[in-house]
């Protein structure tokens, strides 16, 4: 039987299911397994089941197996763990609590500091979605008794808690580099400028947003002396550290990504119980978070791997990837169409799931191109970025609403949010036209 059609065929019910509203982790595997063990019962022509079974039990297992125990897929529960336990010592507000002090006089300086808060915590947990959920039970309820604007309020957590995908560490990252076999350590360093600029352009939005409607942020009455501000810079002074050990250690060469992490649980464990803000009871909350959150990454992991593998054993991607160099397509044509099938899909699908249903075909087209990989994986973080917050299912913007539940409604969200779209989109283009906006770093490595 035809692999290609085979291949085709599978993704057209891959979709099917994903409407349906199935998991995809079980939508990945059962498409994978059953087409797998259609391309071997046909393998001699006739249609022969019995000589099937081996071969699609083999290959279902053994890539799931080493999956599970790949060496680079222990950071992610090392960093989830990271996240939850910065959180549960405070770690993590603490960065909010200084930015709310030192941006308090600036008209919307909340706002911004909801924004700054979120970067911090971004630099820590790796997580868009625990990131706008975290910061969003503090800073969105702050604003709205503060008499903001409602829109600005929530809109500006929703879309500050994306930097949690660019800004390393990342989940992201990490499931990128796995399934694209790329440095993760070159991918982190890679997200770091285009992150800055993201934080940098949602801090003007709000800038501009107030400077034009000064009632959408009410000027604090209350003077902060120069006391507390230094008071509260010091007291950041964990998530500096911790943050300082990820990437300088990395780019200077002393861990690995995987070591980074485990070096910072154990830091953050011993800052939060000489601090006094960890109890046993509190880590063992964290810990249980963490396996819930892992396990449903690993989840999806294991059924995006064999799904890559029943993707290879068909032979579609190489003939997608021969169609389109046939069509002698410019770089230019073909990264604007890969944005807008992110952008769709980004509409409906989280960004896990995105990402394991597209890389099997875009990789090797984006190689057959000559393209740089850690380049692409930025491009393609920051398009995942953009779908947390665009309608109709922007994951972050349903967290928020559940945080501030009916007194906001999810439109109003919606609206505000279509400002920091607009630098969203112009943070791509930069990224897209200048490759070395991402590459700086990795490559001074």
């Amino acid at each position: 039987m035809d692999g290609t059609l085979v291949g085709i065929i599978a993704f057209a019910a891959l979709i099917l299911l994903l409407g349906l509203r199935v998991p995809i982790a079980f939508a990945l595997a059962g498409v994978a397994t059953i087409g797998t063990f259609v391309m071997f019962a046909f393998r001699t022509g006739a249609f022969a089941p019995e000589r099937a079974f081996r071969p699609t039990s083999s290959l279902v297992f053994s890539n799931s197996f080493d999956l599970i125990h790949s060496y680079d897929l222990s950071m992610i529960p090392l960093f989830v763990a990271l996240g939850h336990i910065a959180y549960k010592a405070q770690i993590t507000t603490r960065i909010y609590r200084a930015a709310r002090v030192w941006l308090s006089a600036i008209p919307g300086g909340v706002a911004m500091a909801s924004v700054v808060g979120c970067g911090g915590f971004s630099a820590i947990t790796g997580s868009s979605i625990a990131c706008a959920s975290t910061m969003g039970r503090i800073c969105a309820p702050e604003m709205l008794r503060m008499g903001y604007d409602k829109r600005l309020a929530t809109a500006s957590v929703a879309a500050g808690g994306t930097l949690g995908s660019l800004i390393p560490p990342s989940v992201l990252f990490i499931i990128y580099g796995i399934f694209t076999e790329t440095s993760i350590s070159a991918l982190f360093l890679a997200g770091i400028i285009p992150g800055l600029i993201s934080l940098i352009g949602f801090l003007l939005v709000i800038w501009i947003w107030v400077m034009r409607d000064p009632s959408a942020a009410p000027v604090e009455a209350e003077r902060i002396s120069t006391r507390e501000r230094l008071a509260a810079a010091i007291d950041a002074w964990p998530a500096v550290l911790l943050f300082v050990i990820i990437v300088g250690g990395i780019y200077g060469g002393i861990f690995t990504a995987t070591e980074a992490a485990a070096v910072c649980v154990s830091a953050a464990l011993l800052i939060g119980f000489a601090q006094r803000r960890l109890t046993i009871a509190s880590v063992i909350s964290a810990l249980r978070e963490t396996v819930i959150q892992t396990t449903s990454i690993f989840i999806i992991a294991a059924g995006a791997k064999i799904f890559v593998a029943f993707v290879a054993l068909t032979g579609v991607a190489g003939d997608i990837v021969g169609a389109v160099q046939a069509a002698e397509l410019n770089v230019v044509v073909l990264m604007l169409a890969i944005a807008a099938i992110y952008l769709v899909l980004g509409m409906f699908l989280d960004p896990i799931g995105i990402m394991v249903l597209t890389l099997p075909l875009l990789v090797p087209l984006v190689e057959g191109y000559g393209l740089d990989l850690i380049w692409f994986g930025v491009v393609v973080i920051k398009l995942l970025e953009i779908g947390l917050i665009t309608p109709p299912v922007g994951l972050n913007v349903f967290v928020i609403a559940s945080v501030v539940g009916r007194e906001v409604p999810i439109d109003r969200i919606f609206s505000g949010i279509m400002r920091f779209l607009t630098i969203d989109v112009l943070v791509l283009a930069l990224i897209m036209a200048f490759p070395i906006l991402s590459l700086l770093i990795p490559n001074s490595m």
